[in-house]
């Protein structure tokens, strides 16, 4: 069972708005971004190696998978043998992990909750009640009552599960198994997994479009993008996109998908990919900076926010224009991005 550490009572019922926040996966905090002037306001120091972020569907809180307190997780790297350690492949996920809770209002974490080894990704359930973290480590996900702000229950998984979205009907929860080729489906209602779909090399995050006819996995290892039919649960095709795709995000009209390509260290990526869903096609590639991970569409869909993992910074897409508008330097390795509905 999770331990909780309360740092302070809820914030405010008015959460702030015009916000993205982004996990400096290096940096040990999370940045904050204007989404209006384009500029870094803010700086919120988080746990060691904050991975994911994700806000709650209400605006109100912000979750942070991470490695827990620096100091602890350093110690803990240090005595553990290098033979021993985690071979993550993607992120620094090395130890136990937690997830920190931020409050919008105020900008400051007020909750820490002890979650399973190497978390990856966190995503909250479209009524607030659950939210739901990718234990990398352990292939579990572990499912917490945000209200109790405790782990509540623990669903095996495939292996090394890493991006999950829910569904838009919030009955299922898809997560991506890095290192085992499948998607497995979890039953929201019941908390446990009722199916794996084969889906290819690398499975790194899924998504889904917002009227819910087709869901998508990005395959790193592939350099495609696999889209699914939620409702027989098979691969209906792939699509070849940039080297390394991690990230996807469906425009809220269901009509695009955007993948940011990282590619690797030696070979960073630098494009977004733009997927019509009418002809199945890239029909855009849009430049952005050197490891394009993590993205994030605004409500309207009028602009997409993408991390630059190995530049540090965050691109800001005009998805009309598909070109890049502004580019915003954030910190160290900036990994997973959400914005405040």
């Amino acid at each position: 069972m999770a331990q909780l550490v309360m740092l302070a009572a809820a914030g405010s019922a008015f959460a702030a708005t015009g916000k993205v926040y982004v996990a400096d996966e290096g940096a040990n905090t999370v940045s904050v971004i204007d989404a209006a002037s384009f500029k870094k306001v803010g700086s919120i120091p988080v746990g060691q190696g904050p991975h994911n972020v994700q806000v709650s569907p209400d605006g109100k809180w912000v979750w942070v998978t991470n490695n827990g307190e620096p100091a602890k997780a350093a110690e803990a790297a240090e005595a553990m043998p290098a033979e021993k350690m985690p071979k993550s492949g993607h992120g620094a996920m090395a130890g136990a992990g937690a997830v920190w809770v931020i409050d919008t209002a105020t900008d400051a974490v007020t909750t820490k909750i002890a979650v399973g080894m190497m978390p990856a990704h966190v995503v909250v359930a479209p009524d607030g009640r659950m939210a739901y973290v990718a234990n990398g480590g352990e292939n579990s996900v572990s499912v917490l009552d945000t209200a109790a702000q405790r782990v509540v229950q623990t669903v095996p998984v495939g292996a090394m599960p890493h991006g999950m979205r829910i569904s838009p009907n919030g009955q299922q929860l898809w997560v991506a198994n890095l290192n085992g080729g499948t998607v497995s489906v979890i039953d929201t209602a019941a908390q446990k997994q009722v199916a794996q779909i084969a889906v290819g090399k690398g499975p790194a995050q899924v998504g889904f479009t917002p009227d819910g006819r087709f869901g998508f996995v990005s395959l790193s290892k592939e350099n495609k993008v696999a889209v699914i039919d939620p409702a027989s649960r098979k691969v209906i095709r792939k699509i070849a996109v940039g080297t390394v795709p991690i990230q996807l995000y469906a425009t809220p009209d269901s009509k695009l998908v955007l993948v940011a390509n990282q590619g690797t260290p030696k070979k960073p990526g630098t494009t977004v990919s733009v997927i019509d869903l009418a002809s199945m096609k890239v029909a855009a590639t849009i430049t952005t900076g050197a490891g394009a991970h993590g993205v994030v569409i605004s409500r309207d869909g009028s602009q997409a926010f993408v991390t630059n993992t190995y530049a540090n910074t965050v691109s800001v897409i005009d998805i009309a224009e598909r070109k890049v508008v502004a580019t915003v330097p954030v910190g160290k390795g900036p990994n997973g991005i959400s914005m405040l509905p």
